[in-house]
């Protein structure tokens, strides 16, 4: 027997729960508060809910949304990965050898810097990447460097139902067989298999595996999560109706907006830098204020957001908000839990016991962000991360022969407004010398991701 009662009170609501055998929660405890990066407390933002966002466009339900249920959890990756998690994958990608521990975390193949290599990050969620082929070369046997560059092959993409068949076993390796799969998206002659698991019994948003299938149907790269999220406290969600309502009161400043709240397109969260939402001029990245946009359906579901500085997924409603014909639909999400539950890192962080600052209460602090995906051309790096609205952010790289270490630094102030909403950065580092076949990673050691060229362009600011 388990209960779950709503109680009202003290300027805001919270859940009293209770289990009468499995005793994971005391009756009539309340959730600690969600620390979601880039909230303001569970405020709405500066703007009524109904008004235009200053991105012009508002979000308007095309019919009655759905309820959904009174309360939900949070899921987080637990721990670290393990070494037969990591075994497991390998034999899925077709690698041979043992996972070693190289420091930051596992590394399959790669030894002398070419051939397949996976790599597997230390941290909880357990990030890891694959690459069947080293920089600039191909699956050459008689010269050392191809005349084609595996990340631009010539050809035509196989078929989307080839391109699944080539995915399946690394999906089953991963426990997201019944993940739901698009491979619509190409990428010159190859195509991209991009897999959302269900976590919960409930869809994910972001928590995207991707699989690139070249031209001869081998599976060439890769990237996910290995961590499978374990569930967290459970806290009360709001309705769609509500929700809504908060995001179009969410401002989020001028520039691109992704995935988590913001003008998204289904494709993974490291590849879903994007051109600037629908504007009322050539590259203004700002829709007319007139405008609006129909939403045709709400799921429930769970977004993957920034909890107290750890991925974690949060229950969220997914809309399908559908765009110009040019277009066509693409999803938004928004948080769902009661703001009443939110509070920004800053009002969730404790004072420290050392004696009171001289320095204003509104000083800024810094924090490291991770990058998520890089470009090179020349001296030039360019990196993506994704962080909080209200947060100016700084990139720097330390260089050595084989290798570039990236940082990327956050930099707020504890007592600014901001809403609980994710958006896409890029930013371009000056190297000392081009980057040619040096590995790119970050402070921790994990590798960053290389992103097709001509993906990520430097904003201003």
């Amino acid at each position: 027997m388990a209960a779950a009662v709503l109680v009202v009170g003290g300027g805001g609501a919270y859940l009293a729960t209770g289990h009468a055998a499995d005793g994971r929660v005391d009756a009539g405890a309340t959730p600690p508060p969600l620390v979601l990066d880039g909230s303001a407390g569970g405020t709405g933002g500066e703007i009524a809910p109904g008004e235009p966002d200053p991105y012009g466009v508002t979000y308007v339900a095309a019919g009655k949304l759905p309820d959904g249920p009174g309360s939900a959890h949070v899921y987080a990756p637990r721990g670290e990965v393990g070494k037969d998690r990591v075994a497991r994958l390998a034999a899925a990608l077709g690698m041979d050898g043992a996972p070693v521990d190289d420091g930051s975390g596992w590394r399959v193949g790669g030894a002398d810097g070419s051939g397949p290599t996976l790599r597997v990050s230390r941290d909880a969620a357990g990030s890891w990447t694959y690459s069947r082929w080293a920089p600039g070369t191909d699956n050459c046997r008689k010269v050392t460097v191809c005349t084609q560059d595996p990340a631009d092959p010539a050809g035509d993409p196989v078929s989307a139902a080839a391109a699944r068949r080539t995915a399946a076993p690394v999906l089953k390796a991963l426990g997201q067989d019944d993940a739901k799969i698009d491979a619509s998206r190409i990428m010159g002659a190859r195509r991209v298999v991009d897999a959302d698991p269900v976590v919960g019994g409930l869809p994910t948003y972001g928590w995207t595996t991707g699989l690139i299938v070249d031209e001869r149907g081998v599976l060439v790269g890769g990237h996910g999560m290995l961590a499978t999220p374990a569930e967290g406290d459970a806290y009360p969600v709001l309705d769609a109706r509500r929700t809504l309502a908060l995001m179009n009161a969410a401002h989020t400043g001028g520039g691109h907006r992704m995935g988590i709240g913001g003008c998204a397109t289904p494709v993974p969260l490291k590849d879903r830098l994007e051109k600037p939402c629908s504007g009322s001029g050539p590259g203004s990245g700002t829709a007319p204020k007139s405008d609006t946009l129909p939403v045709d359906r709400a799921v429930f579901g769970l977004a993957a957001h920034s909890v107290a500085g750890r991925q974690a997924l949060v229950p969220s409603w997914l809309f399908d908000v559908r765009g110009p014909a040019e277009r066509g639909t693409f999803t938004v999400t928004y948080p769902a839990v009661d703001p009443a539950f939110v509070k920004s890192p800053s009002s969730a962080r404790p004072s420290a016991p050392s004696s009171p600052s001289t320095g204003p209460s509104s000083a800024p602090r810094t924090h490291d962000v991770r990058a998520e995906g890089y470009t090179a051309d020349g001296r030039e790096l360019t990196v993506s991360f994704s962080g909080g609205v209200c947060t100016a952010y700084a990139a720097s790289a330390k260089e050595s022969a084989g290798r570039v270490t990236v940082t990327v630094t956050g930099r707020d102030r504890p007592d600014q407004v901001c809403v609980a909403m994710a958006r896409q950065y890029v930013k371009t580092v000056r190297l000392d010398a081009p980057l040619g076949a040096r590995e790119v990673t970050g402070t921790d050691g994990t590798p960053v991701p290389r992103t097709k060229p001509g993906a990520l362009r430097p904003q201003a600011g």
